[in-house]
């Protein structure tokens, strides 16, 4: 284990020292470069205004050139055919390739790098038509050279010493204990997928047979309190429906003599109709998370064509002139439950229609995971950032939502739902300034 652990610490560090040292010898090479061209051109320019005016003063310009520390200037002049070095007696074209400054002479400018006293150096022609010359400068990249020299040697060190690092850590890592942490780590993993019956097995170890007390203990009482909660949720629901029931009755009865009403009380019966309306779906939708909670009723998957699917829903629930747009063409067949796509998309129009002046789009796309992409956005101010996330909650509220109706219950359903089906939802930005709802729908293996 200490040796495997060593090797693949040394194979990852020697492959990032790879990259990281082509990535920083391309940085610096394309940055001379870049600095090369940029000055030789200015260079060139500045040539061609006063030799253009003056040509007999070609030499003295060349001379008086600014290049850099270690680099050097030569100008050619086409009609003439001669030369003009800024320092002849270091160097000339001579020093330079025939094949390239044949081709700059005819009008190729270029850059080529070139070994000058056993130094690298970056030579940049510039044709200057314009005055029928040629200009070329040659700049020193040695300090580039001793860079890249240090940060190779650098690197080589780093991965000898990670190496050694690894293997020691590898060591005091593959202990006893260790092995009861992994079991820990994958029973903990099974209690967040939902499997809370799972318990550690007993250790031989007296300290960690403690700890597995101590875990199975916690994870019973996390058992016992979400049961607990989900069964009095579930309870109090079902208890509430009938008073719920007996006052929409009483209502509705009230509201079938409201004409015997003064409009004081019409006003106060308006009232009281809205609440039980709105208490009654409060009750509804707790009833539904209590059935999601307890993973209630068994999904009926079918292939189904989910644009036309969409736009039926949307027809049936009074949403038939929002605009659905599909762009999943031939792949626009889906293997899921009719049912938790029909609560998803009902809820999330419903949560437009009362909180963001409707829905104003249902889109259909894919991501580059080829899950489904369910999308409506709506015509409201959007939802804040700090909210996004906290807005799937049960009973959470978006700023702009503080006053309006409903049970604060719809976008956990969504969010619910989008889980059963092993997917998720998430709220971004409208292109149009609203909010944007996302349901991501994985696609199942087909029937």
């Amino acid at each position: 284990m200490v040796l495997y652990f060593a090797l693949a610490s040394f194979a990852g560090a020697v492959l990032l020292s790879v990259v990281t040292f082509a990535a920083t010898r391309s940085y610096l090479l394309d940055k001379a470069t870049a600095s090369a061209r940029s000055q030789a051109i200015a260079n060139a320019q500045l040539v061609r205004t006063v030799v253009g005016s003056e040509r007999s003063s070609a030499g003295e310009v060349v001379t008086s050139l600014r290049t850099e520390t270690g680099g050097f200037a030569v100008l050619h002049l086409g009609a003439e055919d001669l030369f003009y070095a800024q320092a002849p007696l270091r160097f000339t074209q001579s020093n330079l390739p025939t094949e390239f400054v044949s081709r700059a002479i005819d009008g190729r400018s270029g850059i080529q790098r070139v070994d000058f006293n056993g130094r690298p150096y970056e030579a940049v022609a510039v044709a200057i038509p314009a005055i029928d010359a040629t200009y070329f400068e040659v700049f020193p990249i040695s300090d580039v050279a001793d860079t890249l020299g240090t940060v190779r040697s650098t690197l080589i060190a780093a991965v000898l010493g990670i190496t050694v690092v690894a293997g020691v850590l590898g060591f005091l890592l593959t202990g006893t204990v260790l092995r009861p942490l992994r079991r820990v780590s994958d029973v903990a993993s099974t209690i967040a997928d939902g499997s809370l019956d799972t318990r550690l097995e007993p250790e031989s170890d007296p300290d960690l047979q403690q700890l597995v007390e101590s875990f199975n203990g916690m994870v019973q009482a996390v058992q016992d309190r979400i049961q607990r909660e989900e069964r009095f949720a579930s309870d109090v629901s079902h208890e509430l429906r009938s008073p719920i029931t007996s006052l929409g009755a009483a209502v509705d009865v009230l509201k079938g003599r409201a004409d015997e009403l003064s409009d004081r009380n019409r006003t106060a019966l308006d009232i009281i109709a809205t609440q039980v309306r709105r208490f009654d779906r409060t009750v509804q939708d707790l009833l539904e998370l209590s059935r999601l909670d307890a993973r209630a009723g068994q999904d009926q998957p079918e292939e189904v064509g989910i644009t036309s699917l969409v736009e039926r829903i949307a027809s049936r629930y009074g949403y038939g002139d929002v605009l659905v747009v599909s762009d999943l063409g031939d792949d626009d067949i889906v293997l899921l439950d009719r049912r938790r796509i029909e609560r998803i998309l009902v809820n999330l129009l419903d949560n437009a229609r009362d909180h963001a002046g409707g829905a104003s789009e249902i889109l259909l796309s894919t991501n580059d995971d080829g899950a489904v992409l369910l999308i409506v956005d709506d015509n409201g101010p959007g939802v804040g950032v700090s909210e996004r996330e906290r807005i799937f909650e049960r009973f959470a509220r978006g700023t702009a939502s503080r006053n309006s109706v409903g049970s604060g219950l719809g976008l956990a359903i969504v969010a619910e739902h989008a889980r059963a089906v092993g997917g998720r939802a998430y709220v971004d930005g409208s292109p149009s300034g609203g909010a944007r709802f996302v349901v991501v729908i994985p696609r199942s293996e087909p029937l």
